[in-house]
């Protein structure tokens, strides 16, 4: 009887030893075997690759470790910051969380993490009080498939992530990877340009097409506001002065690269006091006409 009753407890600790295993990582893992949140149960999904990009790899980013925006299709999913480490083509992207809702994330999709070996999910690693996620990056400009683990739904939710290469220095990109005016060839003269204009509360606006000019493989665009009332644009931290006294505001500012987003500022004195407004200025080299 005593040698029953000692097997029993030898059994009983040794289930017990296997199924309460002390952490979060254990028993959610254990959870994460079963279930994936049906589209009623999310939000509507943001689209957060722009129609038409080409996705950029990492043979076409030089090594090193860059601050870069990441885009999730979910607000419940928000990235409030991140850093692309760059080495040998290879990327990974270390992602700080808003919230601390997610315990691990799967490279795929939900259903795939379901039926996935546990080795492949990926640990949330706290710093600075924050969640973060360190995940490979296959290319930069391109919806990237993931599912997180939600700590207290205990599902699975599908997301999409995109980092944007429009966020890293100019510097960063191999030589070649850069549409430039030297790259398209252009030679010295004028010519006009499309371009896109954002940001803003859309009051005002800059004209497109605008002017280009190029020499000795440099590019300058003229660009005329739909407003009197900027005295000042910033690129690449660099003050560039209208140009103009009288009529709506003129500024000549230096294109470093074509067919990507171009963050500017725009100092305006339309308001109560002067106030700088970021922008971003996209050239379409399709559209180069030469005069």
């Amino acid at each position: 009887m005593r040698r029953k009753t000692a097997l029993i407890m030898i059994l009983f600790m040794a289930v017990s030893a296997f199924t309460a295993c002390g952490d979060k990582i254990c028993s959610s893992v254990q959870q994460a075997g079963g279930m994936v949140a049906g589209t009623d149960e999310m939000l509507a999904a943001d689209n957060v690759v722009e129609e038409g990009i080409t996705p950029i790899y990492g043979s076409s980013i030089k090594d090193g470790v860059y601050s870069i925006d990441a885009a999730s299709s979910s607000s419940m999913f928000k990235i409030t910051k991140c850093i692309l480490t760059v080495e040998n083509g290879k990327m990974t992207a270390e992602m700080t969380m808003s919230a601390k809702g997610y315990l691990y994330i799967y490279m795929g999709t939900g259903e795939e993490a379901v039926s996935s070996d546990e080795s492949r999910y990926i640990s949330f690693a706290e710093k600075d009080g924050a969640h973060t996620f360190t995940v490979p990056v296959e290319a930069l400009d391109m919806g990237i498939a993931c599912a997180a683990f939600s700590k207290n739904k205990e599902k699975w939710y599908d997301r999409t992530l995109c980092f944007k290469a429009d966020s890293l220095p100019l510097t960063a990109f191999s030589d070649g990877t850069v549409t430039t005016a030297e790259s398209l060839a252009l030679e010295d003269g004028e010519y006009t340009v499309a371009l896109i204009f954002e940001g803003g509360s859309g009051k005002s606006y800059i004209e497109s097409p605008a002017l280009l000019s190029v020499e000795n493989g440099k590019a300058t665009a003229k660009l005329t506001w739909s407003s009197p009332n900027y005295d000042y644009m910033i690129v690449d931290g660099e003050k560039y002065l209208q140009v103009n006294t009288e009529g709506n505001s003129v500024f000549e500012i230096p294109v470093a690269a074509f067919d990507r987003k171009l963050p500017v500022i725009g100092n305006t004195t339309s308001m109560s006091k002067p106030h700088e407004i970021e922008y971003t200025l996209y050239f379409d080299s399709t559209t180069i006409n030469k005069k």
